[in-house]
């Protein structure tokens, strides 16, 4: 183990843990202004006491997905400044972007909300949650165009003197194929998560604590969370089928390390299970789909499919001596892990929707067990989506340009990292531990009550009863 090994570890330690908060942030802020706005134009109690219900949950993971994604970009300058050396020209403008207008945008709206409740008229209030989620929005995007960077460089050109890669065309970094493709396919699966926690809560309100003044509000939100669970799996179906199309013109040993394919294939089947050999050189036994990957690869059934071993001597021509195949098993698996909880999340919503249908109450144990494990599904089908792009990438760090092993810092020793990587794992632990201790008791607490009418007179009023009641979080 050495120095480069150990911030490999930590960086992907913290990009995963960061994740798991980035998706229901982005997510959820869109479905509480949807709330908001339904009750706005209703005038339906349930709605506000469902905004205010989900806006505080909302609230409490958007506070942590901050300060671990302040955590994640030090690194850059921590364990990876030659990397940050030779590509921040073009990487920090869409990052100092996201964190100029976009965080700004998000933060500074999100306050207005919060503290916002009966001093701004409504239709201003409800501008400020909808002007937060599109901050949300854009956050991603920023941050997404400078990842796609790495996947597939654009708009630069490399300085002979310095070496160092200078941005020539900001517009084609924004409008790279992959970051517009990356960007809906992120998007959906956030609102995978949140339509899965919003499923998942209720769910259990209304199958545990019967019958109450808040079951018709919870049996809606099971409803509407379950629906959007599914129109989100089939946005990232739809989206991931393009993605896979692209990634295999700009990528093509992804594709194949993410398939197990060693040889070029003209069609080529897609592997539903497939066993390697021990050096990972050779396939030793296959379960397949015919035409399958061609279709998925090429959007032809008889399309052609590169193969590892025939890319592995392309890129050793073209770029000199060395392995240029990522971990296939990690490659492999992590593409499927990712697609089958992202099934598996739909399955269990559309058992709560078929569960509900004409007004019944769910009674199952064994659906509100799944329930209950229900957001942990797309959560982890995220993260695995994750872990593919990143390691399916390897051995680059940016495609085509710089090593992975080229872009650690040379100053910092083992010692450093190890040190520095230890730390925040610790402090990630604790972290998790506050965060999931908070979102349960938050949400076991149930609907906040409905603000009684103010008095004729101001002056009358008690102090306490001058707060507005979302100030109550």
């Amino acid at each position: 183990m050495d120095a480069l090994d150990v911030a490999r570890w930590q960086f992907g330690v913290t990009t995963v843990y960061h994740f798991l908060f980035v998706p229901l942030t982005i997510g959820l802020g869109p479905l509480v202004a949807v709330l908001q706005t339904m009750w706005l134009r209703t005038g339906d109690e349930k709605y506000l006491r469902l905004t205010k219900f989900y806006g505080k949950l909302f609230l409490i993971n958007f506070a942590m997905g901050i300060v671990t994604g302040i955590v994640q970009e030090f690194q850059f300058g921590m364990n990876w400044s030659d990397y940050s050396r030779f590509v921040g020209d073009i990487f920090g403008a869409p990052l100092a972007i996201e964190a100029l207008l976009a965080f700004f945008l998000e933060s500074t709206f999100l306050g207005l909300w919060i503290f916002g409740w009966d001093r701004l008229p409504k239709r201003v209030h409800l501008a400020t949650i909808w002007a937060a989620a599109i901050g949300s929005v854009l956050s991603a995007y920023f941050i997404l165009a400078a990842n796609s960077f790495m996947q597939n460089p654009v708009g630069y050109r490399i300085d002979p003197e310095s070496g160092r890669a200078e941005l020539t065309d900001f517009v084609a970094v924004l409008t790279n194929k992959v970051a517009l493709i990356t960007f809906p396919h992120t998007i959906a699966g956030a609102f995978l998560v949140a339509g899965s926690l919003i499923v998942s809560v209720s769910l259990w309100h209304v199958m545990r604590r019967g019958v109450t003044d808040e079951t018709p509000a919870h049996r809606f939100a099971t409803r509407f969370g379950a629906v959007v669970t599914l129109v989100a799996t089939a946005a990232v179906l739809v989206t991931g089928d393009i993605q896979s199309k692209i990634m295999t013109q700009v990528q093509p040993m992804k594709m194949a390390a993410a398939e197990g394919l060693y040889d070029t294939e003209s069609p080529a089947a897609f592997s539903v299970l497939t066993v390697g050999s021990l050096d990972g050189g050779r396939e030793v036994f296959a379960l397949k789909i015919p035409y399958l990957l061609s279709w998925l690869s090429t959007g032809d059934v008889n399309g052609e499919v590169h193969g590892i071993n025939d890319l592995q001597a392309q890129y050793a021509a073209q770029y000199g001596p060395g392995d240029y195949a990522p971990m296939i098993p990690v490659a492999y698996w992590s593409f499927r892990l990712m697609i089958g909880f992202g099934l598996a999340a739909a399955l269990v919503a559309l058992l709560v929707l078929w569960a509900q249908r004409r007004g019944r109450t769910p009674s199952s144990k064994w659906l509100l067990r799944a329930g209950l494990v229900l957001p942990l599904l797309p959560l982890a089908a995220n993260a695995f989506g994750w872990i593919f792009t990143e390691m399916g990438r390897q051995p680059w760090i940016v495609f085509g340009e710089m090593l992975t092993r080229d872009g650690v810092s040379r100053s910092v020793s083992l010692t450093e990292v190890l040190t520095s990587f230890t730390a925040f794992t610790l402090i990630y632990a604790i972290l998790a531990v506050v965060e999931v201790r908070l979102l349960l008791t938050y949400a076991k607490r149930g609907l906040p009550p409905v603000a009684p009418p103010p008095d004729d007179d101001p002056g009358d009023r008690d102090a306490d009863e001058d707060r507005p009641l979302a100030f109550a979080y």
